[in-house]
Formats: C-alpha cells, structure tokens, sequence
C-alpha cells in the first residue's frame, strides 16, 4: 500500500523551512554588515593612531605594530586574569541592575499612584554623576569586590528604570484591556504584557550605557584592589613606564566594552525584530 504525504504536514513543513531560511538570511547580512562596519572603523582608528605616533614621536606613544606583539604575549599572562575580573563585574552589575530595575520600573509605569510618589525622587537623583558617590559607598559597602559591582550597578539601574518606566506607561491600552478580558490578573499581565513589552527598552537602556559602565569600572579599579584591568592599567603599566604594556591593557578594555556592545546590540535587533513581526 503506497504512503501518502498529508498536505497538512507538507504546508507545515514548508512553513517551518521557510522561517529557518529567512532567518539565515536576515543572520547573514547582520554578520556580514557588522563585519564591514568594524573593518572601516579599526582601518580609521588604527590611521589614527598610526597618525597620532607620527605627530608625537614619543615613548608614550608607540606604534599599533609594537602594541600588538605585547597584547598577544600579555593576554595569554596575567592580562587574561586582569580582564576575565573586570568582566565579571561587569557582568554581575549588568544582572543585577537588570532584575532590580525592571519590575520596578514596570511598577512605576503601570502604578499611577507610586510613580507620582517617587518620581520627584528619580528625577532628582538620575542627573547626579553616580561615580561621586564612590566614597561613600567604599565606607558603606566597604572595599572589596561588593563596592565596584553595586556602583556599576547602581548607575544602571536609574538608566533602566527611567526606560522601562516610560515603555511600560506607554503601552496601548486596548492591548491589556484585551488580555484581561481573558482572565489575567496583575501577575499574569507582568509576564506575559509588560515584560516581553519592556525587553527592547532594557536592551536599548544597557547598549547606551555600556561605554559609561566600563569608564566607571576603570576608575572604581583604582581603589582597594589588585584586580582588574583599571589596576593593571594605572598601577602595573602606566606608573611603572611600561607603555607598551598600558596600551595592551587599553585594548582589553576596549575589547571587552566592544564585546559587550556588540552581543547586547545583536540582542536588541533579535527583540526588535520579534517585536515588529508580533504586532503585525
């Protein structure tokens, strides 16, 4: 008896590779644009740079082709422990930012009644320079690993909040009107409407903040450890005279603030893409 194929499975199927196909496409010419963007802004850094040297002609400032024989030979050394420190801070200021931030920030901006009461407050505290506040957090927190993370962590989380307060204020109406026809409580309207609707903000929150948080990272280095790249840096390279060795540093700081750029932008347009096909 001949086996027949049901037209059912077949349109799914088709449907099914289809989607994995435009998907690939749209992967690729991501890749391939980020690719092109990163090759023209490294050939006009390194003219830059190689610029910068000639001007110069000084110690401090050597040549890219001096510096990268040192990156290499440092980054399998110490450097690599430096760097993989710094980036877990980084990393633990993000999460930790990120899940205190955004229920709150949803709270406020479905909750009338608290954001009233506490956006004088942010409103007064956001502008302020957080990195000011350093000193006082060394004596509160106290000066170990938990005063970097928290301070990193701490100007995160007003650039979140502020976001996903106005994302979440600024959802539509008829869209949570129509999921608590269906029977949603609060609860359910948090996982299922604010948060997937406040995802895009989050991200779009931490790819503008993340040059602000490697800055204040490098400096938060300085202070009672170590560790880190700030520390190797200013204190094992730049006090030290040892030029070469400072640039290798410069540029595992900037690799890992390109890097966390990169995959956090890369995220935003996966969100944003899923978001624009939902509404359609």
């Amino acid at each position: 008896m001949q086996r027949t194929t049901s037209p059912v499975g077949t349109d799914r199927l088709t449907s099914a590779s289809w989607r994995r196909a435009a998907w690939l496409r749209y992967a690729g010419r991501v890749v391939v644009g980020w690719a092109l963007n990163m090759a023209l802004a490294l050939g006009i850094f390194l003219a830059c740079w190689i610029a910068l040297a000639v001007y110069l002609n000084r110690e401090i400032m050597p040549y890219p082709w001096d510096v990268w024989p040192v990156f290499v030979t440092e980054i399998q050394g110490d450097l690599w422990h430096h760097l993989v420190i710094s980036a877990r801070r980084v990393l633990l200021a993000i999460g930790l930012a990120v899940l205190v931030a955004t229920p709150v920030g949803l709270g406020l901006g479905q909750i009338r009644a608290l954001n009233r009461l506490f956006s004088p407050l942010i409103g007064l505290v956001h502008p302020i320079p957080k990195i000011v506040f350093l000193p006082v957090i060394l004596v509160v927190v106290g000066i170990g690993e938990d005063s970097k993370v928290f301070l990193i962590a701490l100007i995160l989380f007003f650039q979140i909040l502020v976001v996903v307060r106005d994302e979440a204020a600024s959802l539509r109406p008829e869209l949570i009107q129509s999921v608590r026809s269906l029977g949603a409580g609060r609860r359910a309207l948090f996982r299922y409407v604010y948060l997937p609707a406040s995802l895009p903000a989050v991200l779009t929150a931490l790819r503008i903040s993340v040059g602000t948080s490697i800055a204040v990272l490098f400096i938060a280095e300085q202070y009672s450890t170590r560790e880190g790249l700030g520390y190797y840096i200013v204190t094992l390279t730049w006090q030290r005279l040892r030029y070469e060795q400072m640039y290798a540093g410069i540029l595992a700081m900037s690799l890992l603030g390109l890097t966390l750029y990169s995959v956090i932008d890369v995220l935003e347009r996966v969100a944003g893409r899923w978001r624009r096909a939902g509404e359609h």
